[in-house]
């Protein structure tokens, strides 16, 4: 038979993801104050709010770096976003860069116009 566990509200299962990545308080420590069980619970729940193993590291990385100064959780949370957009925002631009280098080539050797002139006439 199944046992049923609690089902915490996104809110909270981020709450506590953060008070992990951010605190060093251990995960036997949290599963007792917030009363849930299972030791890949955290881990889970990380995953389901797509923290990867590589970002949970650099997280911690972040916490050692900055354990002596006074940054906030919500500071340290937005940098980590920004890292994180910096990245697409970096993979976005060798996308561009790549298809229109292949427009560039399908022009030059296929002799098609891809790109429309500025000032052409219908």
């Amino acid at each position: 038979m199944k046992t049923k566990f609690n089902k915490f509200p996104d809110e909270l299962i981020s709450q506590i993801v953060q008070e992990y990545l951010t605190t060093e308080i251990s995960q036997p420590e949290l599963m007792k104050k917030y009363n849930f069980g299972g030791p890949n619970t955290i881990y889970r729940w990380m995953k389901y709010l797509g923290i990867s193993k590589q970002d949970f590291e650099q997280i911690k990385e972040d916490r050692v770096m900055t354990s002596d100064s006074s940054k906030s959780l919500k500071e340290l949370e937005l940098e980590h976003k920004i890292r994180l957009l910096e990245d697409e925002l970096n993979k976005e631009k060798l996308k561009t860069a790549a298809l229109s280098t292949l427009i560039d080539i399908a022009e030059r050797d296929l002799k098609i116009d891809i790109k429309k002139k500025r000032g052409a006439k219908p």
